[in-house]
């Protein structure tokens, strides 16, 4: 696991080769280990360490950084990396699980290898099958390959998005880097805020690809590639899609479950492969849970488990994990959240690049941390919820289909969206009448609906945006995305289809951000065999009525995990990663808030109408209402402006 960055000119020769040492630098945290650079320059290419760097003229047009998190192959695999004739180099981030059987087929072909790592397999795959050779790859990966016989600088991120990878590109150059302060590090990038991006981000919490919060600098989408040819810059190209529209309705459901225990073995045990100690998160939930199980049972010693927990009960999970502890007695570490909530926010600030606003960053942060004091990789559950149906709002989104079935489209968007606009947000009453959210979906269409859900301000999330930015938006809605995606599923079941658009969203830009930038700020890999592409292309294939039975979400997979787990830990109350974050902004929280966003000199008043964010405020304080979740996305925005928006890049300790 490693972070990368890289500059291409156009035409001029690059500038001071001392500026991508100073562009790894700011990606210290994801490769402790080591750090190198390559150069195309005038007399040949090279690659350098960080005291020749300084030492180099500009001389070439591309020039390749890389910090090293030792994982297979600790004494070679050393990066920028190249084939036998120097022609083809690339810097990578990830982990190719199958290399092994690659380089057996790559020097059946009669490639010579010099290492025994998979990053030289992406070389020599490159050499064989051009961009076909990402179909080759299970694993997780970002990485850019610079092919000078060719004249292409070619950039690819696997097909989940699990890896991180943004690029600018203007008329001069194109820089690209694991993290967006890479990038800014490079020098003379505008910092300019994306109006539809921070509308993204007050729907959703988090900014979705392609879009960064920066105007100009891109998100690659998972599952896309694009290329610099000839000095001619492509946009992103697609290859790889999950797709729903094979579903099998001949297998029968003890069929399924050993289909499922089986491939899912079969992504945990290609997950193993490390020259480095090796563990697992553990929260007690379903898919952490499955994994340490299935995990036990291919390892010779005990799984390295790790858990974080809360003083509040309602919180606190540790008591479900220490039952996946004794039962297949793995050497468990857990502690309880002490969380300096202040201190952890500037961090998160910093590492997490762009405003991020779902909360369980804090505790995935913390058990990153205390996993890393023990091993170096560790693998997690995350994926179970998309692939098997397990969020509730997916029984909730059922729900409104079939009343939407029986209502009349015109009473729907007439009589119910009236009533709708009329309902409080009442959040002081019992949740069977909190009614706005179900009354407002019923009078949409179904991805509206389901967008309408996901959307954490609703159809006024705006609002909160000064009128400056709503002025620029000219009429945009984060729904727009959510459409695109619902045109692009291929297939007619309701529930597959949200799936999809979550898998596209929320998973990526959400999910998989949040447990990439915890863990690689403790230089920490995490591995997501639930989210094997294998594993996933089996789970779409199976019907929806299996992955809901009733209110039951993730049934299927929870059926092939009896012989496993518990019943308490299968059938339990689902519990998510959750901190007290009301509580907080009623203690730790309130004098930071009060510096940070209400002060009249906070840089956030330019980006935000202050009188909205101070109703929320004075109402949450009261108690009348439950606004926690806005109000840590005000403030966490309000923190990354101060630092990025002033251009501030240095590290916290």
């Amino acid at each position: 696991m490693c972070g990368i960055c890289g500059i291409y000119h156009f035409s001029s020769p690059l500038p001071d080769p001392a500026v991508i040492e100073k562009m790894t630098g700011t990606l210290a945290h994801r490769g402790p280990d080591g750090q190198g650079f390559f150069f195309n320059s005038q007399v040949g290419p090279f690659t350098a360490n960080a005291k020749e760097c300084s030492r180099i003229s500009g001389t070439g047009n591309v020039v390749l950084g890389h910090r090293r998190l030792s994982i297979i192959d600790l004494a070679g695999g050393h990066q920028p990396l190249c084939n036998e004739d120097a022609t083809v180099w690339v810097t990578y981030n990830g982990e190719i699980y199958n290399f092994r059987d690659l380089i057996r087929e790559l020097a059946g072909k009669g490639h010579r290898f010099k290492t025994n790592c998979d990053t030289e397999v992406i070389v020599h795959a490159w050499e064989e099958w051009g961009e076909h050779c990402l179909e080759k790859f299970r694993g997780m990966f970002a990485f850019t390959i610079w092919d000078s016989r060719n004249d292409i600088l070619f950039l690819a991120r696997d097909r989940l998005g699990i890896k991180p990878l943004y690029y600018y590109v203007d008329k001069d150059k194109l820089i690209f880097g694991s993290e967006i302060k890479a990038i800014l590090a490079a020098g003379n990038i505008p910092r300019q805020i994306d109006p539809y991006a921070l509308s993204d981000y007050f729907h959703l919490l988090y900014v979705p690809a392609p879009r960064s919060i920066f105007r100009g600098i891109c998100k690659l989408p998972a599952g896309h590639f694009c290329r610099i040819e000839n000095r001619r810059f492509s946009d992103p190209i697609r290859y790889w899609d999950l797709s729903f529209a094979k579903v099998n309705t001949v297998r029968s459901e003890s069929e399924w479950c050993e289909r499922i225990i089986e491939k899912l073995r079969e992504s945990i045990k290609i997950r193993l492969v490390s020259d480095v100690p090796l563990g697992a998160f553990l929260s007690g939930g379903v898919d952490s849970s499955a994994v340490v199980a299935l995990m036990s049972g291919l390892m010779n010693e005990p799984v390295k488990t790790s858990s974080i927990g809360f003083r509040e009960d309602v919180f606190n999970e540790l008591h479900y994990a220490e039952q996946i502890v004794k039962q297949y007695r793995t050497d468990h570490y857990q502690q309880v959240m002490e969380a300096d909530a202040v201190g952890l926010l500037e961090k998160l600030a910093w590492y997490y690049d762009e405003p991020f606003a779902d909360s369980s960053a804090i505790p995935t942060y913390l058990v990153s941390k205390i996993t890393r004091n023990r091993v170096t990789v560790a693998l997690s559950g995350d994926g179970g919820d998309e692939n098997f149906a397990g969020y509730r709002r997916y029984y909730f989104d059922y729900l409104e289909n079939r009343l939407r079935e029986k209502i009349p489209a015109t009473i729907r968007s007439t009589l119910i969206a009236s009533l709708a606009r009329l309902y409080p947000k009442a959040d002081w009453l019992p949740r069977m009448f909190r009614a706005k959210t179900l009354l407002s979906n019923l009078a949409m269409s179904p991805v509206e609906g389901y967008y309408n859900s996901m959307s954490w301000f609703g159809p006024f999330g705006d609002d909160m945006l000064s009128a400056d930015i709503r002025a620029e938006l000219s009429g945009y809605s984060p729904l727009q995305l959510f459409e695109r995606h619902d045109r692009e599923f291929a297939g007619d079941d309701a529930l597959s289809r949200i799936q999809y658009i979550d898998i596209k969203t929320y998973l990526v830009d959400d999910i998989l951000t949040k447990v990439d930038r915890a863990s690689m700020a403790n230089s920490l890999e995490v591995r997501v065999p639930l989210l094997d592409h294998e594993f996933m292309e089996l789970a779409a294939r199976i019907p929806s009525s299996l992955k809901l039975r009733g209110k039951e979400g993730k049934y299927i997979l929870k059926k092939s995990l009896e012989p496993y787990l518990s019943h308490d830990i299968l059938y339990r109350k689902k519990m998510g990663f959750s901190i007290p974050l009301a509580g907080w902004f009623r203690h730790d929280l309130k004098k930071l808030f009060a510096d940070t966003v209400l002060d009249s000199g906070a840089i956030v008043r330019q980006y935000v109408d202050i009188n909205v964010v101070s109703e929320m405020w004075r109402k949450h304080q009261a108690g009348t209402s439950d606004f926690a979740a806005e109000l840590w996305a005000v403030l966490f925005f309000a923190t990354w402006a101060e630092r990025f928006m002033a251009g501030n890049y240095s590290e916290i300790g």
